[in-house]
């Protein structure tokens, strides 16, 4: 007699993931003691050594209730009981900007980038679920977001960091939230539920439990699945179109001297001059791109460049918007020798002898 067959999709999902893994290589499943991931550890526990690698498991304390570092032992126990090792978690303290929910998010991936170098992991296994996609691509879509944010969560992201980058597979996209809990209630784990997954002072949570099921009610059952089926659908479209700016990035970065740019006719040589009331020196630009070669591509690749070379000047992406990035376009489609445009970051974008310079205010 097979698994139970919540238990079973789980296995499977995880592992189609570890085919692609080199033999013998490390792998860690981060584990919050919740329904999700705690199955998903238990399916890495079971597969890992099958397929010839090593399975760890860790969990981060967040420090943000009474009782975290207990709880947190107790996952350990849990990943330890399973047969993963090492296991173990790690201590955080969540600050910064953003809300809590954003800098939690931020310390919890620079734990876990931490833990993967240290221990040599080829993959880190994250447990969200195509319920949490649904909820990621409402929420974008109620913030008018692009289709990169409507692509959601990509099933594999690689994060760059000082010594390379680490790899962060989602092999649950493709099941629901009650495929988790009947796998953890099969494999006699008891997951903890998180207090913080059913408070109303955070958008997630509304979403889950208050837009999603009114969703359900007035249009029909499928709506999270039609949700993370638009995501991997548009996740495509937005892989091609920043292929392509990238490529066209590459052909219209320009590294000539405004020196050399001086002395040259330029086709909008009464309006295209100095802003007068930038403060970046003649050679003080960080990135510098061709407006002419701009100006032909269409605007869906076009803005992707722009936000492109933002951030490679070192705009922040994370508040780079799209107002900032349609104002930087309007130096190139509507140019009438306007001044420069603020970024984040304390950059600025002006037009000057025929380029886009972004560079430190």
């Amino acid at each position: 007699m097979g698994p139970d067959p919540a238990v079973a999709a789980v296995r499977r999902a995880v592992r189609h993931v570890l085919a692609d893994l080199p033999a013998g290589a490390m792998t860690l499943v981060a584990c919050s003691g919740g329904a999700d991931s705690l199955a998903l550890a238990g399916a890495l526990a079971f597969e890992a050594p099958r397929a010839g690698l090593q399975a760890g498991g860790i969990t981060i304390d967040h420090g943000l209730q009474d009782g975290s570092g207990a709880r947190a032992d107790a996952v350990v126990r849990t990943l330890a009981d399973l047969g993963l090792d090492p296991a173990g978690s790690v201590a955080v303290t969540v600050d910064g900007e953003g809300g809590m929910e954003n800098a939690a998010r931020n310390a919890r991936y620079a734990a876990l980038d931490r833990a993967a170098e240290r221990l040599g992991a080829a993959a880190v296994l994250l447990g969200h679920t195509r319920d949490d996609q649904a909820e990621t691509v409402l929420l974008g879509l109620a913030r008018g977001s692009g289709a990169r944010s409507l692509a959601g969560m990509p099933p594999a992201l690689k994060r760059p960091t000082a010594q390379g980058h680490v790899l962060y597979l989602r092999p649950l996209l493709e099941l629901d939230r009650a495929t988790m809990r009947r796998a953890c209630l099969a494999m006699g784990l008891e997951p903890w539920d998180d207090p913080h997954n059913d408070d109303p002072a955070y958008t997630r949570v509304r979403v889950r439990h208050q837009a999603l099921p009114v969703l359900e009610e007035t249009i029909g059952p499928g709506v999270a699945e039609a949700l993370a089926r638009t995501a991997r659908m548009l996740r495509d479209d937005a892989d091609a179109l920043d292929g392509l700016a990238a490529r066209a990035y590459d052909e219209l970065l320009d590294d000539t001297s405004d020196r050399d740019r001086a002395g040259a006719s330029d086709r909008d040589d009464a309006s295209d001059r100095e802003d007068e009331g930038h403060t970046v020196d003649d050679e003080g630009h960080t990135v510098a791109i061709r407006v002419d070669g701009l100006e032909e591509l269409p605007r869906a690749v076009r803005t992707r460049v722009l936000r492109m070379a933002a951030v490679k000047a070192g705009s922040p992406p994370g508040t780079l918007a799209a107002v900032h990035v349609d104002a930087v376009d309007r130096l190139v489609t509507a140019w009438h020798g306007q001044r420069h445009v603020d970024l984040p970051g304390g950059l600025r974008a002006f037009r000057r002898y025929g380029r886009l310079l972004f560079g430190p205010v």
